[in-house]
């Protein structure tokens, strides 16, 4: 495996706009002279995981290119988030921006066999391929527009097995589409 994954969402407004603006400026700040955007997925509506009451979420997941090692990319991602407003907060809560590394060419870090290799939410050691993909509907979606073969790389089971498992889960489900240009859920 040799591409590079990053998933990308926002619920909250902030400096650079609506949600969904701030999703499309995200992937802009994104590619630059080091990090080269292959592809980028539709953007879904999705419902929020973790504290009741919060607004939808919109959801992206892209494929890119680039020489830094993932410690470095994940302080760039860091760095696009604080200047999309985004500070501190509780886990799961709401947000301007949040970005993670989803796979990084297929490498295996911070994991124990099958589990991953920490206890709870909050600070962590970078783990790869992300803990919870497996379980996250507004990741698996937009995933399966952007790289359709894609496997786990401990579990081995492709991204669109594991969409099948949790489609129809309530927390993070995909409430539709949205168009980027226009701001506006499609079907909703």
């Amino acid at each position: 495996m040799s591409q590079i994954l990053v998933g990308i969402g926002a619920n909250c407004p902030g400096p650079w706009g609506t949600p969904a603006s701030t999703v499309t400026r995200a992937i802009a700040e994104l590619a630059d002279r080091c990090v080269r955007v292959k592809a980028v997925s539709r953007f879904y509506e999705t419902a929020a995981v973790g504290r009741a009451g919060q607004p939808p979420y919109v959801n992206a997941v892209v494929s890119i290119e680039t020489a830094m090692p993932p410690e470095a990319l994940l302080r760039k991602l860091k760095q696009i988030e604080r200047a999309a407003g985004r500070r501190g907060g509780s886990p799961w809560g709401p947000r301007t921006l949040d970005m993670d590394i989803l796979d990084f060419k297929g490498r295996i870090e911070n994991w124990r066999g099958r589990e991953p290799g920490f206890a709870r939410a909050g600070r962590r050691p970078l783990v790869l391929p992300h803990p919870w993909i497996e379980k996250r509907p507004f990741v698996l979606r937009p995933l399966l527009d952007v790289a359709p073969d894609w496997r786990h790389p401990v579990t081995r089971e492709s991204a669109r097995a594991l969409w099948h498992k949790i489609a129809r889960s309530r927390e993070g489900r995909i409430m539709g589409a949205v168009d980027p240009e226009t701001r506006r859920a499609a079907g909703a």
